[in-house]
């Protein structure tokens, strides 16, 4: 039997049983100091303090030191596959152009579609490999993966397969989501219903008939798909047994918000733009509003109004949003201090919303996402640091002494 026993570590997010955590939830987080966990194939078998430690002597025995021990981190939205990274646009941003100029003289969206479309499969799960296993090393220990950049057919199952194939080879849990409505490719320009006709009647047959993906998303905004498109598109999504998250109030108060809320959408990402109507339907919902302030960072946009949905009782989670053109990192532990540092978020609130929510948001809270009896043992071990708070308080430096996955330090 593989066992491993960590003793004289700080538990952080301790819970008995998962809960969606709200509101004042947030700020909540239990923590068992000067601890012990031990390990059993894999999964967590018991925890406590380290004045109930078992007595045990055959297993590996671990001193923590008084390090602290965290669930890993849970990325509930990102564009982990594609063909090449967009620095030229980086440049385009820096002289003035906004995402809506870029995309409008062909790059954003489109251009990452062009060069998805020419990369074989292979070479896409090479450099998808690749990132997931750097983000691993980096705490992410769940992650969800967006199609997206195909943008036909053939490219759309193409990305998704990749996607299917990172799941049978990852250590860590994996979910797909359809994206084929993130832009209007440009042979559909002048033709919109076309397009979402393909969407339907042609890439979720398919993608129904291969098990491809467990999510379906639509880009919900203002030039791109409508409230009525994203409905339409959700709901034929949900026929073919997919769950909907929506891409909603990026650049403009789209409507995406609330109609994920109406469609009982697994959760609404960005929230950058929300609107009375929009905090409104997400407060006390069952929808997850996962913010993305990686990406407001980087197009310099104003960051989700996170105070005033706490206030307001809505259940939220943070995520990397991860792709090549307005969020070029998968690093959850900057994320950790962009929360607090522009988002005013406490350490404790954040660390909530990129473990235990995160893995609500990808409906794993039963596999990861907090220190509970029976989960995966998926964890950040600290180097040795004066508290908690001082993990985004220093955030230029790696924090991180090692990363466990499935009980196995890498």
């Amino acid at each position: 039997m593989n066992r491993t026993l960590i003793k004289n570590i700080h538990l952080v997010n301790v819970r008995e049983e998962n809960k969606l955590l709200r509101g004042q939830e947030l700020a909540q987080l239990p923590i068992i100091e000067n601890g012990f966990i031990l390990i059993e194939e894999g999964k967590i078998k018991n925890y406590g303090l380290m004045e109930n430690v078992p007595s045990i002597t055959e297993e590996e025995i671990i001193d923590g030191e008084g390090r602290y021990l965290i669930p890993s981190w849970c990325d509930s939205h990102t564009h982990l596959v594609f063909a090449k990274s967009r620095e030229e646009e980086f440049i385009d941003k820096i002289k003035g152009l906004s995402y809506a100029e870029i995309a409008a003289k062909g790059g954003g969206i489109l251009n990452s579609a062009r060069k998805l479309q020419e990369t074989s499969e292979n070479d896409l799960f090479k450099s998808a490999k690749k990132r997931l296993e750097e983000i691993i090393q980096m705490g992410t220990g769940a992650i969800e993966i967006k199609s997206g950049y195909g943008l036909t057919v053939e490219a759309e199952l193409k990305m998704l397969r990749v996607i299917q194939r990172l799941k049978e080879s990852s250590p860590i849990p994996i979910k797909a989501t359809f994206l084929g409505a993130h832009a209007f490719p440009t042979a559909y320009k002048e033709n919109k219903e076309g397009y979402i006709q393909l969407i339907l009647n042609e890439m979720l047959p398919e993608i129904e008939k291969q098990g491809l993906a467990d999510y379906i998303d639509v880009f919900c905004e203002t030039g791109f798909f409508s409230v009525k498109d994203t409905e339409r598109i959700c709901k034929a999504g949900i026929e073919r047994g997919l769950k909907p998250k929506i891409h909603a109030n990026q650049l403009n108060a789209s409507g995406g918000t609330e109609i994920g809320v109406k469609l009982g959408a697994v959760s609404v990402d960005h929230l950058e733009t929300m609107s009375e109507s929009a905090i409104e339907a997400l407060s006390n919902s069952n929808t997850i509003g996962t913010m993305l302030p990686s990406a407001a960072f980087y197009l310099r946009m104003d960051y989700p109004p996170v105070r005033e949905m706490i206030d307001r009782n809505c259940a939220l989670a943070l995520a990397t949003d991860y792709n090549p053109g307005s969020s070029p990192s998968g690093n959850m532990n900057l994320l950790f201090s962009l929360a607090c540092i522009q988002m005013k978020m406490l350490p404790a609130e954040v660390i909530n919303c990129m473990t235990l929510n995160g893995a609500y948001a990808m409906e794993l809270e039963q596999e990861v996402g907090s220190i509970t009896k029976g989960k995966r043992a998926n964890f950040i071990l600290t180097k040795k640091v004066p508290s908690l708070n001082y993990l985004p308080y220093a955030f230029g430096g790696n924090h991180i002494e090692q990363v466990m996955v499935n009980g196995s330090f890498l």
